[in-house]
């Protein structure tokens, strides 16, 4: 999941709220919880101080007021934590009497508003500081008995304990949770690939649709994203329209001009002592050419708008060398080939082929009697694209490093005695520039000129 994904952002999303909601929910338990604990310690408490106030109340005959004991072992050892005191209020001077755990020690007293005394029976409960600094839940209520006193009875016991019951519960509900948020995050991250796959799958369709190795988006997408694969195939189709729809107005306009300016020409070469004539031919001559230019460019720029599709580079060059060899059987051209069992371009059929027919035709036309065609695909080093190189040796006479300069430009011909227009390696070098390759001349192992046309690749 890269940081500005999609899959990123709803992953982030569900992990923030799943968090968040654990962690409410984990207090609010932990909350419930204590107060829980709380209601059964004072329950307890509460049992202590009925016992207190029943012995109060009703002593037994040759007791005074003030118990002696309620039975509990915990009140009778000393600084045990748990409490209880009975005072008399009525008299100048406080009466108390208290368990033996409190030695000399008294219970502090609750105040009514931090205890929220209840109107009937004056009846409190809260925390309080003890003895030796012990935090003591204490509950205690206010007796009137008449003429037998007024008196106030507290049963205290240690806080720690329902400290640590609330404190082991939380343990146990936050490694609950902690497993609970792992899996629920596990989970998240699954919905999210799960949920977002058909997004991948149209990815990597269109990359397979740029790389040539798939026409359309093909195969059944959820309703939400259906609309979308069906306008790119639209959209996909109504490219190929187009270009089809440019590709024959292109070869329409060429043979509307072809035949006029053929007619110009050859009236003009009719009459070859008159200046005017003359002087038409040589302005016909260069319209064809500028025209022959503006239409090639328009037909390989049309070309390079389609999607493209990998074609196999061997198969081409051996159908290519067949050709030419048959073609230019009267001056015994050899043509030898060093093919691997695959290579792929990334572009159309035509356009390979008429790159690679026009190195080799113009080969042929400057060979002795040897041409080699070497095909490789690569991957550079300092790329992440594959490549395909087409290597033509001749062995002709050569070029200087001028005079390639000058063959790969629009109709330069060096000798006019070989047949062509000149437009043969400018069109190579032209339709490789439309693709992102180039063409590079150079000087061929074999004596003759060596033409390396590098042009994108792929895999399939």
């Amino acid at each position: 999941m890269r940081a500005n994904s999609l899959a990123f952002r709803l992953f982030l999303w569900a992990t923030g709220w799943t968090v968040v909601i654990l962690i409410v929910t984990g207090v609010v338990l932990s909350s419930l919880y204590r107060h829980a604990v709380e209601r059964a310690f004072d329950r307890r408490l509460d049992v202590y101080l009925r016992t207190l106030v029943a012995d109060v109340a009703s002593p037994e005959e040759g007791n005074d007021k003030f118990p002696q004991s309620i039975g509990e072992p915990l009140f009778e050892l000393p600084l045990s934590g748990w409490y209880w005191q009975v005072t008399r209020l009525d008299t100048p001077e406080p009466e108390v009497r208290s368990s033996r755990s409190l030695w000399d020690s008294n219970l502090p007293r609750l105040p009514n508003a931090e205890a929220g005394a209840s109107a009937s029976g004056g009846y409190r409960q809260g925390y309080a500081v003890g003895p030796e600094d012990v935090r003591l839940r204490l509950v205690e209520r206010n007796i009137d008995l008449g003429d037998d006193g007024r008196y106030l009875i507290a049963v205290a016991g240690d806080a720690s304990e329902i400290d640590n019951e609330t404190l082991s519960f939380d343990r146990v509900i936050g490694a609950t949770f902690a497993a609970l948020a792992i899996a629920l995050l596990l989970t998240t991250a699954l919905q999210v690939r799960f949920g977002l796959a058909p997004l991948k799958r149209i990815s990597e369709s269109l990359a397979a649709i740029r790389s040539g190795r798939a026409e359309r988006l093909e195969g059944k997408f959820p309703v939400e994203i259906d609309p979308l694969a069906r306008e790119t195939n639209a959209l996909i189709d109504a490219n190929r329209e187009i270009v089809e729809r440019a590709r024959t107005h292109v070869g329409n306009l060429a043979h509307a001009l072809k035949t006029p300016l053929s007619v110009l020409v050859n009236e003009a070469a009719a009459r070859a002592d008159d200046p005017l004539a003359q002087k038409v031919r040589e302005q016909t001559e260069i319209m064809r050419d500028q025209v022959a230019r503006q239409l090639e460019r328009a037909r390989l720029a049309a070309r390079f708008t389609v999607v493209g599709t990998l074609i196999d580079v061997p198969p081409a060059v051996t159908a290519l060398a067949r050709t030419m060899e048959k073609l230019y059987r009267a001056r015994d051209i050899a043509i030898a080939v060093d093919l691997p069992e695959h290579a792929y371009f990334r572009g159309e059929q035509h356009d390979l082929e008429e790159m690679i027919g026009n190195l080799v035709d113009n080969a042929c036309k400057w060979a002795q009697a040897r041409i080699a065609i070497e095909v490789v695909a690569d991957r550079p080093a300092d790329a992440d694209k594959w490549r395909v190189r087409i290597i033509v040796d001749d062995d002709g006479p050569g070029l200087s490093p001028s005079e390639r300069e000058q063959v790969a430009l629009r109709g330069q011909r060096l000798d006019e005695s070989k047949p062509g227009s000149g437009l043969g390696l400018s069109i190579v070098v032209e339709l490789a520039g439309l693709y992102g390759g180039v063409l590079t001349l150079g000087t061929a192992p074999i004596g003759g000129l060596r033409a390396e046309l590098a042009l994108p690749g792929g895999s399939v």
